[in-house]
């Protein structure tokens, strides 16, 4: 049987149509006639739930009858389910996206931040509460990407007068760019971790070794600067501290597993819309979508591994204390409940903010980053902003921008930039006053973190964020 034929008949490409073939093979085997067998599929694709027993199409007929369960809920959702904006003047191609993903079937909730700009699937800044399933896409390429900031044992004065001791400081104990590594690995307790449960982060283990404690590309940097703390809930005394900021999250690693189970997904649900693909969905209760929520929180912990080293291996490094430690991650799922019910909520560049919960969120390198304390705003879930957000591509900056007007912006500021992409120049991003004037019911200011030198990584590398 031709697959062309076969797609006359409704039966998607990839694995349905693959069975069906198969299943035709086995009927024709079996005495079933090839000038008959069309009118048999037909009669399959059409009455599925006749063939559920059958000891041939049995198989076939009943992933078709989920595949139409699926299709019909999504064309006959006339209206997603409910999400609520954060923000005005929201580009419309993200707005598009978050209400595409309020058609999912699975779909239960969803809030878009102000923050919010174009993503794959799911916009950067959105969340999305879900039943029963986890979207890779919607958690995100870089999974449980990080902020981390350490208030280190230093005058400010420091970023003046020992300036070169505190680059060599960024420049010898991390690494950044697509694909870097140390050459002598660093260690850390989360390489005891079990890595074999699958065969995804069983094959990346030793990669994930090589980078441990690297800072990647695109959005990622390390930086120091001034803390000013006007709230002692902060965790310290009213005044201003130097800091250390990094923003990064699971490396090769992450973006492998990311890769291939976003690419499952959507192998697995051939019934989704073009403009739905890339929210494929994994349920929790397959041993795929356990698979990847085990390999999720296992990049959550490696994020989390890459910032420690950073932060420790700088203030070993300059024989200092820290004073104080706060970090949050985005790009993750995580278990909730919401109006009663436990639903699995995705924030895609978005973060948490539950009552109390302390975070920190970015403007760009020289533009105020925040530290936050949740209002715990239901109708958020309980999430922010996770910074300033794109206003345009990275294509679109080197074209639009030159060094020269960077460097206008940042010496107006203070700012010694020592490596960075000019798609990462300040003016491509939001304003972030704007963006935490927009949430201010959603988190309140305790201090404010000013970025004075910042290293990313150098122009040329691919984006990994």
């Amino acid at each position: 049987m031709r697959t062309r034929d076969l797609a006359k008949l409704g039966i998607p490409k990839g694995p349905l149509i693959n069975k069906a073939i198969v299943a035709a093979q086995a009927a024709h085997a079996g005495g079933v006639d090839k000038r008959d067998m069309m009118s048999v599929v037909r009669g399959v694709t059409e009455r599925p739930d006749d063939f559920f027993d059958d000891a041939v199409f049995g198989e076939f007929a009943t992933e078709f009858a989920a595949y139409l369960d699926i299709a019909q809920r999504i064309d006959g959702r006339a209206e997603p389910a409910p999400y609520r904006q954060w923000g005005e003047d929201l580009e419309p191609q993200s707005v598009h996206q978050m209400e595409n993903a309020c058609r999912l079937p699975i779909a239960v909730r969803g809030a878009l931040m102000p923050d919010a700009h174009l993503g794959y699937g799911l916009p950067i800044g959105g969340v999305l509460a879900t039943e029963n399933a986890v979207i890779p896409y919607a958690v995100g390429v870089d999974i449980a990407c990080r902020m981390k900031l350490t208030v280190l044992d230093l005058p400010t004065s420091a970023l003046d007068e020992e300036r070169d001791r505190l680059s060599k400081a960024i420049e010898r104990e991390t690494r950044f760019g697509m694909g870097s590594h140390f050459k002598d690995k660093r260690h850390h307790e989360v390489l005891d971790r079990d890595w074999d449960f699958c065969s995804v982060t069983k094959g990346v283990k030793d990669r994930a070794w090589k980078q441990l404690g690297t800072s990647g590309s695109g959005n990622h940097f390390v930086e120091f600067g001034v803390l000013t703390v006007d709230n002692p809930d902060a965790g310290l005394e009213a005044g201003e501290y130097l800091a250390l900021l990094s923003h990064s999250g699971s490396r090769g690693a992450g973006a492998t597993i990311a890769g291939h189970y976003s690419k499952l997904a959507m192998r697995m649900r051939p019934e989704l819309p073009k403009q739905l693909h890339q929210l494929a969905w994994l349920e929790l209760d397959t041993p795929e979508g356990q698979d990847y929520w085990e390999a999720m929180n296992l990049m959550g912990h490696y994020a989390a591994a890459n910032h420690a080293l950073i932060h420790e291996s700088i203030a070993t490094h300059l024989g200092v204390d820290v004073l104080l430690d706060i970090e949050n991650h985005h790009n993750f799922a995580w278990k909730e409940v919401h109006d009663g019910k436990e639903v699995i909520v995705h924030r895609k560049g978005a973060t948490p903010a539950g009552e109390g919960v302390l975070g920190i969120i970015p403007g760009s390198m020289a533009d105020n980053c925040y530290v936050v304390r949740g209002r715990g705003n239901p109708d958020s879930m309980n999430s922010a902003a996770h910074g300033a957000g794109r206003v345009m591509s990275r294509k679109k900056a080197k074209a639009t921008f030159t060094w020269d007007d960077a460097q206008r912006v940042l010496d107006a500021k203070g700012v010694t930039l020592l490596s960075a992409g000019l798609d990462e120049v300040p003016m491509v991003y939001k304003n972030i006053e704007s963006v935490m004037a927009a949430q201010s019911d959603l988190v309140e200011s305790l201090a404010r973190f000013a970025p004075k030198l910042v290293k990313m990584a150098p122009p040329g590398e691919r984006a990994e964020d």
